[in-house]
């Protein structure tokens, strides 16, 4: 007897038919993709050695509805007026940021420096957790073009709300130790994003972002642990809306 085998298992089978992004997931990329690059905050980062001492603390005012140039308002550094050298610094950093996103709307991404949420496989996306206020999903990364984390020692999760259909968190961590010969030893590395609410009207934004990692290399031990907290959001229309300069919602997501 000959067994009849679904037409779309097969195709399945041979790759013909791709798997879709599970709808939450869908959602709450949607929401992203509306909201970026339309708010201003305030944004403080602490950067801590191994040790944990504080090693730089800065205080920044971003505003994507300026020019480039001024997108970055260096406020304090370590508690501290900022030098013409550090304005320069971030005004540099502005113009950056201008340079690279018209360059990417005429070549399209650069293929060497792809950030996580650009590396996400969110077609390959499967339900690590689910609670009656949220899903959290585990979500493999690419192998292709991925030359800063290799899908094997890393893992990915993403958290969804249910009520708000927008992201809660997303959180990427070092599975097992890298090793490149005796050169390069990286020990332990994560880092996570926090959304919450900060208008109504809106998907939650980007509140809160971690990370760090300890490791060596050329047996000189390195550690770096980071805070970001960003409060004080406006929403504003993007300076690049006027030349049709888009950034991806996935560009966004990186530690």
């Amino acid at each position: 007897m000959v067994r009849c085998v679904p037409i779309f298992l097969l195709l399945s089978a041979l790759g013909v038919v791709r798997a879709e992004v599970p709808r939450p997931l869908q959602d709450a990329l949607a929401k992203l993709a509306q909201d970026t690059d339309r708010w201003a905050y305030t944004q403080t980062l602490v950067e801590r050695d191994d040790k944990g001492r504080v090693k730089q603390e800065t205080v920044v005012r971003f505003d994507p509805s300026q020019p480039y140039a001024q997108q970055y308002r260096v406020i304090r550094v370590d508690g501290k007026e900022p030098s013409d050298s550090q304005v320069r610094k971030f005004r540099r950093q502005g113009e950056k940021r201008g340079e690279r996103a018209e360059r990417e709307e005429r070549e399209g991404p650069d293929p060497k420096r792809k950030t996580v949420g650009e590396l996400m496989d969110l077609e390959r996306a499967t339900i690590a957790e689910e609670n009656d206020r949220s899903v959290t999903y585990a979500v493999p990364l690419k192998k292709e073009g991925n030359n800063r984390f290799p899908p094997e020692k890393f893992e990915v999760t993403a958290r969804v709300s249910k009520a708000l259909g927008a992201f809660e968190s997303v959180a990427v961590k070092l599975r097992a130790p890298i090793r490149e010969k005796l050169i390069l030893n990286i020990k332990s590395g994560e880092g996570s994003i926090d959304f919450t609410p900060v208008d109504a009207k809106y998907a939650p934004q980007m509140t809160a972002i971690r990370g760090g990692g300890s490791g060596s290399i050329f047996f000189v031990p390195i550690g770096r642990h980071y805070e970001v907290k960003r409060e004080d959001f406006k929403r504003v229309k993007p300076f690049g809306d006027r030349f049709e300069v888009k950034i991806g919602p996935l560009k966004a997501i990186d530690f």
